[in-house]
């Protein structure tokens, strides 16, 4: 998984606290952190924007270095193990893993929605 390409970051006190207290406060078990990352993310994140390829997956078509329009969080019944994003893919929407993506061109809100989710799977944190 990604966690496992990337060097594992330093503490982030600031970013610890942030999501502790705003993603997966009162979060007991798997769902519950998965919900929690879940409801961040749509309150955050902003759609159109740009983003590309950091890492490739086999469960993704996506090449490294590729550039994509992600224009919706995916369906939440898709984000129980992982957090995906739709992309505009060959005419429809495809879902792939947010870890898979870095921003290009965002606002200030998604791009640190975006990198709180890559903080935590880099940390090798998990539902």
């Amino acid at each position: 998984m990604f966690a496992q390409i990337m060097r594992r970051p330093k503490e982030d006190e600031k970013r610890e606290e942030r999501i502790e207290m705003e993603v997966v406060v009162d979060a007991y078990g798997p769902e519950e952190r998965a919900m929690g990352w879940y409801c961040y993310l749509e309150n955050e994140l902003h759609f159109p924007f740009r983003a590309k390829c950091i890492a490739q997956r086999a469960i993704s078509p996506l090449r490294r270095g590729q550039e994509v329009e992600v224009v919706e969080l995916a369906p939440g019944e898709e984000c129980e193990h992982e957090m995906f994003v739709g992309v505009a893919w060959e005419g429809r929407t495809l879902a792939v893993p947010l870890s898979q993506l870095a921003i290009i061109k965002a606002d200030k809100a998604t791009t640190q929605a975006v990198e709180d989710w890559h903080y935590w799977v880099a940390r090798g944190y998990g539902f």
